[in-house]
């Protein structure tokens, strides 16, 4: 775990595959809809089942991407910046949901939720990229030296 943590790379992966797990976990409960996790987060069971059902097919298709950047960052860069946009977006919309719309705690929690993974992830890159840089500037250094 130490490694990780130390290298920039994998600790981008890592972050990458943690909020994958995220994604496919909250859309096998909105596929599945447990009565239990309804009425706790406020829906009830009384819910309208297609478009939660749809959130939670989409939600399996980001944790498919998320693991596609993590295998590879730097051939797959754009799907890192895509995930930064996709929890931006995601981040816009629960929180004005849930201001203008429907104040339930489990969309604010969302809300917050996607926009601290969204700032990670920018983190994570940005330091992947500084420390990219530096490995092939040390590496130019070198060979020149």
């Amino acid at each position: 775990m130490y490694n990780t943590l130390k290298n920039p790379g994998k600790l981008l992966a890592f972050i990458l595959n943690i909020i994958a797990f995220h994604s496919f976990a909250v859309g096998v409960v909105l596929i599945l809809q447990p009565q239990f996790l309804m009425e706790f987060s406020g829906f009830g069971q009384n819910c309208q089942r297609f478009f939660p059902v749809q959130g939670g097919v989409f939600h399996i298709v980001m944790a498919i991407c998320y693991t596609m950047a993590a295998l590879d960052p730097d051939e797959r860069r754009c799907m890192i910046v895509f995930s930064i946009i996709a929890k931006s977006i995601a981040t816009f919309f629960l929180l004005t949901y849930f201001f203008a719309f429907d104040a339930k705690w489990v969309i604010l929690l969302s809300g917050i939720g996607d926009g601290l993974m969204g700032i990670v992830i920018y983190i994570a890159h940005r330091n992947y990229l500084t420390f990219s840089k530096n490995q092939c500037g040390d590496r130019i250094k070198a060979q020149n030296g």
